[in-house]
């Protein structure tokens, strides 16, 4: 089955054409660095980072963009709330972002553009697009350039929108602009805005729009033409729309797939800052492991909307943790094997069809259904085919626990688990002899005192072996 993948622009579920075969160029937009990222804003990254290991997976040299929009209203806004400076505030929510790619296991883009680092490239699109008559400079000296969206005929297309029904932001500035419509490529400097936030120009100092960066940033690295855009379905209108009218409207063909994910909404509405901090991403992992959240993530399929609760987190906590275990005692078994070159068919259909983890996850879970029926009956062949299988999948999926980044943090702390283990395997061994001489009831209190210290029991015909339970999900909040 060749991959088919879903587009926004045509609304369609097509077949996959590289522009440059065995190549896949990806652009997708990078977080506004304002403040720490919450599960909303880290949900993009898992379903691009999934994406990218299945293209790398299926026999593709993949090349990443991911921009940083470090200059922008609210970085502004909030660094002076702070009294810091806005590029110091930025960078630290840089390093946070950063933080969050690696807990949750994406692999770091190709390269990874800052929009303050890509002036240059923005003005020569400005000056492309004021001289083939799409953009104006503002007649009332502000400084302020606009795309002039009458003068783009193709404009709407991506959101399947006509300009006539289109109406103006609430917080568009409307300042020195022929039609409210009209977006800002270039914002003139203003009055109490920090000047080391602006770039000389010939329509005077200022800084670029949020729309003009990923455009110029998109087709230095990846070209005229590539392969796929994508980003979180609210950024479709206006950020992606404006993208598309500017870049075409200089010459470029620009992407040919348009990828979006759909939000991760609390009680069905939009995840955002407002909320608090439950849902920032080093808060949640406080709650469950990494890895836990990461599947939590995968297990919707992209374009459907993840109704975010710790309940749900839960559950799917508790999901994964059957499979890690199976992972561990087949390991155990069989002296470990390496994740298997072949996955199941049903399992690469699913990945070719639109990305479709929850069939694929439900491939996985299948597979280690029948794995565990497998480990009592101590090492065989068909015990290792299936480890090796579902090693496979869950590295397509980014969750082998036997696989970086999990291995190397497990192994970080062996020192400490080793110590812990002898602990309580000393008090499982009083355990087994409470329960030899029939004192069940010290057998049992043995079991609860474990159980309070977070220590899950299981009896296994090789002999009982202790799990860590997950974290409660509601505690603290």
């Amino acid at each position: 089955m060749t991959l088919r993948l879903y587009d926004t622009a045509t609304a369609t579920v097509r077949d996959f054409v590289p522009v440059h075969p065995g190549k896949v160029g990806i652009y997708h937009c990078g977080l506004t660095v304002q403040g720490a990222p919450h599960v909303g804003h880290i949900y993009k990254e898992v379903v691009f980072d999934v994406l990218r290991r299945w293209f790398e997976r299926s026999g593709y040299q993949v090349t990443v963009i991911a921009n940083v929009t470090d200059i922008d209203d609210k970085i502004l806004a909030k660094s002076a709330e702070r009294g810091v400076e806005w590029w110091a505030h930025a960078y630290e929510f840089e390093r946070e972002l950063h933080w969050a790619y690696d807990v949750l296991g994406c692999r770091p883009p190709t390269y990874e553009p800052r929009a303050t680092g890509h002036i240059p490239e923005m003005l020569e699109m400005i000056d492309q697009l004021i001289e083939a008559g799409h953009a104006y400079v503002a007649p009332d000296g502000s400084g302020d350039v606009y795309f002039d969206v009458k003068s783009w005929p193709a404009y709407g297309a991506l959101s399947h929108q006509k300009i006539a029904d289109m109406e103006a932001a609430e917080d568009a500035d409307p300042r020195g602009k022929r039609d409210p419509r009209d977006f800002a490529l270039w914002k003139g400097y203003t009055e109490g805005t920090p000047r080391t936030a602006s770039w000389p120009t010939p329509w005077g100092r200022g800084r670029p729009g949020w729309h003009l960066e990923c455009s110029a940033m998109a087709g230095k690295y990846l070209g005229e033409e590539f392969d796929i855009h994508g980003g979180g379905l609210d950024l479709r209108f206006p950020h992606h729309e404006n993208e598309l009218a500017q870049s075409t409207a200089v010459g470029q063909k620009f992407a040919r797939t348009w990828m979006h994910n759909a939000l991760v909404t609390t009680a069905g509405e939009k995840m955002s800052k407002s909320m608090g901090n439950s849902a920032v991403v080093r808060n949640v992992v406080e709650r469950v492991r990494p890895i836990e959240l990461r599947y939590y993530l995968v297990q919707s399929h992209y374009r459907s909307v993840v109704e975010f609760s710790f309940e749900a987190l839960d559950e799917a906590a508790k999901s994964f943790q059957r499979v890690d275990g199976f992972v561990a005692r087949a390991t155990e078994v069989t002296g470990g094997v390496a994740p298997s070159a072949e996955l199941p068919a049903d399992f690469v259909a699913a990945m070719d069809d639109d990305l479709g983890t929850p069939a694929a996850v439900a491939v996985l879970h299948n597979t280690v259904r029948d794995g565990n029926k497998l480990v009592a009956d101590g090492d065989s062949a068909a015990l290792r085919e299936a480890l090796a299988a579902v090693r496979g999948m869950l590295g397509v999926l980014g969750l082998d626990p036997l696989a970086e980044p999990w291995a190397s943090r497990a192994a970080a702390g062996d020192e400490l688990t080793e110590v812990v283990d002898g602990l309580v395997k000393a008090l499982l061994e009083q355990r087994q002899a409470a329960r030899a001489r029939k004192d069940y009831a010290a057998s049992d209190a043995i079991r609860d005192r474990l159980k309070a210290l977070g220590v899950v029991v299981e009896d296994t015909p090789q002999g009982s072996r202790w799990t860590l339970a997950a974290p409660n999900p509601t505690e603290g909040i």
